[in-house]
């Protein structure tokens, strides 16, 4: 795995709307629910492409709902927010309190 896949051109379903609906979102592949459907789609689009490995950065554990073909591995991450501006703020912001 030495490059990252862009998901976009292998996207299936609501994942290639959401492609679509936010086309500034880059190469990275969106958990847009976890529905049957979603799920499912999430699979489809994951095993469609040509990745050697898949990185879950998912609060959940994606293998556990769907189906993935490749090999793969969970990461996690903690934020240690540091000065001003903080998280936060942009939150509020964004969802307006």
């Amino acid at each position: 795995a030495a490059e990252i896949i862009d998901p976009r051109p292998y996207a299936v379903g609501s994942i290639e709307q959401t492609f679509e609906a936010y086309p500034t979102t880059g190469a990275v592949l969106p958990a847009m629910g976890y529905g049957d459907v979603q799920t499912a789609e999430l699979g489809q689009t994951i095993n469609r492409s040509p990745a050697d490995l898949v990185i879950i950065g998912t609060p959940i554990d994606l293998r556990r709902i769907v189906e993935i073909e490749k090999p793969s591995v969970r990461v996690c991450y903690e934020l240690a927010e540091r000065g001003e501006p903080k998280l936060e703020g942009y939150l509020r912001k964004a969802i307006g309190r």
